[in-house]
């Protein structure tokens, strides 16, 4: 069983913002599949379910995100290898998507969470959003919405996004980063 984590925030008013990213490719990934809703308070998680696969959008909002990752972890008994987390990366030009193992938060919350949650052997799918201006308007920008120009490129970012994360579930991780690197 994989378990497919889009990192995001919840609510009407972030739903394009940059940090949301992973729900947007959770949304899509999801919606032409059949699947059903599990009602867990204890997952705090809209999650779903397709054959031996697990959607996952965190609903504690991104600084708590480990949280409802370990509970479904610990209640699937899920291994760290099929955990797929797809998270923006600020530290990549928009656009640009890579994968790893492990590694270092970078500053952001929500892998900061899961790091201390389930530790950091998990999957993560980087996604670019670029970077702000000015250092000190971060948090801003994460929470800004794509521009009109950033929107028109997502579907084709996301797309690739998607058959990344379906060749993750049967290849190695280095064969991924060869074959679906977008720089």
């Amino acid at each position: 069983m994989h378990l497919i984590v889009g990192l995001g925030n919840i609510g009407d008013k972030y739903q394009l913002t940059r940090h949301n990213i992973g729900f947007l490719v959770i949304d899509e990934i999801t919606k032409n599949l059949s699947t059903s809703n599990i009602n867990n308070p204890n997952f705090q998680s809209t999650l779903l379910k397709s054959g031996y696969n697990l959607f996952s959008k965190p609903t504690t909002f991104m600084n708590n995100s480990g949280v409802a990752v370990h509970a479904i972890k610990e209640y699937y008994k899920i291994d760290l290898e099929n955990i797929i987390v797809i998270h923006d990366d600020l530290d990549l030009p928009f656009g640009t998507v890579k994968f790893k193992i492990g590694g270092g938060h970078g500053g952001h919350n929500g892998l900061k969470s899961l790091d201390a949650h389930i530790t950091k052997e998990y999957i993560r799918v980087r996604i670019g959003i670029g970077k702000p201006a000015h250092k000190d308007d971060v948090a801003n920008y994460v929470l800004s919405n794509f521009s009109k120009e950033e929107l028109n490129k997502l579907p084709d970012i996301i797309s690739h996004t998607i058959k990344a994360i379906e060749a993750l579930k049967t290849e190695e991780i280095d064969q991924i980063k060869s074959k679906f690197t977008l720089k």
